[in-house]
């Protein structure tokens, strides 16, 4: 399709919010400190309330926060961590970035998260630490992925970058370990207007570490202790995300809402909607599944309906990882040829849910088979 979407798939620009993130950014210009500065300490103050956790410590990426908590924790050369082969490819890579060497556990095929099964059966001697993706915004079975890492003294660090303000079990995401990391990429729950992360946790001393090594490991000014580097969520981000903050909860109300609109619009067709595994979760994506997934998103193309997929080659069969010589991940390859996100944001419609249930019901794969 050319020119504009009839239903796009995101939208970015501030709705609700616009006063206050105006007012938010008019803030720091004003006070003409932007990095390292009162916006920052705040808003770790009061992201790490929301999150349930002592302690939350910005950084540039959700990609830098995987990294440096794994860093903190003294990960690197010579161990191994295992995490989904189903996630954004930066989970892999922010384990090699730490030194250590990404190992691959297949996926449960009903949420699509790391199996806890496949974890055990991955642990070696080398391994120091597991990191579960909560996938979409359904959080991975942590009950079952903590027992396992504690049968095997594994260190525990969520990817909660899909992940704001979700449960497992009833429990805050980011709670079960040592460590958890959180993205603000600008299409994120809580989304900032650049890039930003967070490493949340409940160790002071590990909070220490990650800011000092985000710092370029200085413990004050011109005294580096340690080979840090530089990552730090600037105040201009920082004082977006706390003038964002307090809608977070409606928000995620909101997704919630919507998904269960589409659950209902959906039932019946030829696209099944991914299992919710756990009711905390707060679909940061809609994700149907079709053995015609390719077909199906050109049909809703036709139709004018942007969809993406998240993601289409597993991260075992990424030339990047090569190097690691990752094992097969069948459920995971599986799933990537199947799943498709449909549109979802706080501000999508009505008659915009409709429109695309609408269009995903008048798919044939029969026609599709051909």
């Amino acid at each position: 399709m050319t020119g504009a979407w009839r239903v796009p798939f995101q939208k970015l620009t501030p709705g609700e919010d616009a006063a206050d993130v105006g007012t938010a950014i008019a803030r720091v210009l004003d006070r003409g400190w932007f990095v390292l500065g009162p916006e920052l300490d705040a808003f770790e103050r009061e992201f790490a309330a929301a999150c349930g956790a002592a302690r939350a410590v910005g950084v540039g990426t959700g990609t830098d926060a995987l990294a440096l908590a794994l860093r903190a924790l003294g990960i690197g050369k010579g161990d191994e961590v295992i995490t989904s082969p189903l996630t954004a490819a930066y989970t892999g890579l922010a384990v090699m970035m730490a030194g250590a060497r990404p190992v691959f556990a297949d996926i449960d095929p009903r949420r699509l998260t790391l199996s806890p099964a496949a974890v055990a059966a991955a642990v070696t001697p080398r391994t120091a630490a597991v990191i579960p993706v909560h996938l979409y915004g359904q959080a991975a079975d942590m009950p079952e992925l903590a027992a396992v890492a504690d049968r095997h003294g594994l260190a525990v660090v969520e990817d909660c970058c899909q992940a704001h303000l979700a449960t497992s079990a009833g429990r805050p995401v980011g709670t079960f370990g040592a460590a958890a990391a959180f993205s603000f990429y600008p299409t994120k729950n809580l989304g900032a207007v650049g890039d930003g992360g967070a490493v949340v946790t409940g160790d002071a001393a590990l909070a220490d570490r990650v800011a000092r090594l985000r710092n370029g490991g200085q413990t004050d000014r011109y005294h580096h202790v340690e080979p840090g580097v530089n990552s730090r969520l600037d105040e201009l981000q920082a004082a977006v995300l706390r003038a964002r903050l307090p809608y977070l909860a409606r928000w995620t109300d909101t997704r919630r809402s919507i998904a269960a609109r589409y659950r209902t619009a959906l039932r019946g067709s030829s696209a099944t909607m991914l299992d919710e595994g756990d009711p905390g979760h707060v679909y940061h994506l809609v994700v149907v599944l079709s053995p015609h997934r390719d077909a199906l998103q050109a049909h809703l193309a036709a139709e004018g309906i942007q969809t993406l997929i998240h993601y289409p080659i597993p991260l075992p069969r990424q030339a990047a990882f090569e190097s690691v010589a990752p094992a097969a991940c069948p459920a995971a390859d599986d799933a990537c040829r199947r799943i498709l996100s449909l549109p979802l944001h706080p501000g999508l419609r009505d008659d915009e849910i409709q429109t695309v249930a609408n269009a995903v019901r008048s798919f044939s794969p029969a026609r599709a088979a051909r």
